[in-house]
């Protein structure tokens, strides 16, 4: 963790300077968007079911159906849709960036760079961090929207929901914020698994062996920094009382 606090100080410092690779940085942008665009999907879109199924059946027997369209939407914007795109991130891309670097590493590949005089920070791990920052955001957004169809379709079929109060409930539980709040944490969740994949990479030692271990250790690592990062940015963007299901009811 104290090698990744020290990149990610280093990644700001040359960013700052301007310092960015626009051709390796569209390669990781591709990696970590359109790539890995299917499973996230397909992830929201179950999670979205299986949370319809579960506080739907409940709401009803409460007389609150009306209300499951916008409960979902609520669990989705500010939980479910940032965290759970940037666990399956996490596991797909950062483990990637590990595994990457660290074979330049054992390979002496890096020191390769230096000889040229290219600087490894610049030429990996900044493009990689800006294609996190950049795509995860959009891929959170888009899970969204996934996980929302995913419940609709659940609401309408099973539980006999209407389409247009599903909808309704969507408009009066959510806000601007709430969105704005899913793509927030997604950035920083974009940053925290390239900036912990990227140095478990450049500290890898010990050959094919080190690179296994250091893969493992950087989505473990990322896990638990995406879950404590979530506590702090809730507790930031959401702390107190709120009456959003008062208004939408």
């Amino acid at each position: 963790m104290l090698a990744a606090i020290l990149l990610g100080g280093q990644v700001l410092i040359h960013l700052l300077n301007g310092k960015i690779h626009r051709r390796n940085t569209l390669d990781q942008m591709a990696a970590v968007g359109p790539e890995s665009l299917l499973i996230a999907l397909v992830t929201a879109a179950f999670v979205g079911m299986v949370f319809t199924v579960q506080v739907a059946r409940e709401f009803i027997n409460l007389g609150a159906g009306t209300a499951v369209g916008g409960v979902l939407a609520l669990a989705l914007c500010r939980e479910l849709a940032p965290v759970l795109t940037a666990v399956v991130l996490a596991g797909r891309v950062g483990s990637a960036f590990a595994a990457e670097i660290g074979t330049m590493r054992v390979t002496e590949q890096i020191d390769a760079l230096l000889m040229l005089k290219t600087d490894p920070i610049d030429y990996l791990v900044i493009p990689r961090v800006i294609a996190c920052c950049l795509m995860l955001p959009i891929l959170t957004i888009m899970c969204l929207v996934t996980g929302m169809m995913g419940g609709l379709l659940i609401a309408t079929n099973l539980y006999g929901i209407s389409q247009s109060i599903f909808l309704d409930s969507v408009r009066n539980f959510l806000d601007i914020w709430d969105i704005c709040s899913a793509a927030i944490k997604a950035f920083c969740f974009g940053a925290l698994i390239a900036v912990i994949g990227c140095s478990w990479g450049l500290t890898t030692t010990g050959g094919a062996k080190g690179v296994g271990q250091s893969t493992t250790t950087a989505v473990v690592t990322s896990l638990l920094a995406i879950f404590i990062v979530n506590f702090l940015l809730t507790w930031v963007m959401f702390q107190g009382t709120g009456s959003v299901i008062q208004k939408g009811l």
